[in-house]
């Protein structure tokens, strides 16, 4: 049994050529899970093959697009329209897209955190960044 859990951070391009490569070496996908922050989601990837489990990690930014992995990880898709719809994220191609219709909600992208601009506060002739 393995005791560690490793997350292992990749770029987008990368994740992709990975789970090819993990779904061709036997490997099923496990769970994808994003995560919001302001300006950007990370999204972790999760595959398993035995009591081999590995996690690959991206740091996907609001205005990027990600490839679908639904074309050799059929049920990815269940994930990624999740992700699409509850986290904004940029999916692109998925085998069997909802269009923003897979949850009943009344706010799009509900858990999309924006990114906040930076105030400048300027007092008495000095910049102080708030």
């Amino acid at each position: 049994m393995r005791l560690k859990y490793d997350i292992i951070e990749v770029d987008i391009p990368t994740l992709y050529k990975t789970m090819l490569e993990k779904q061709r070496a036997g490997y099923r996908l496990t769970q994808i899970c994003a995560t919001a922050f302001e300006g950007y989601n990370e999204v972790i990837y999760s595959v398993s093959n035995n009591y081999d489990f590995e996690n690959y990690k991206i740091i996907v930014p609001h205005d990027v697009e990600i490839t679908t992995i639904s074309d050799f990880f059929p049920s990815a898709m269940l994930y990624e329209n999740e992700m699409k719809e509850l986290y904004g994220v940029k999916v692109k191609s998925i085998n069997v897209d909802y269009d923003n219709k897979f949850y009943r909600i009344a706010q799009e992208t509900p858990f999309k955190k924006e990114a906040k601009q930076t105030v400048k506060i300027i007092k008495n002739d000095e910049e102080v960044a708030e």
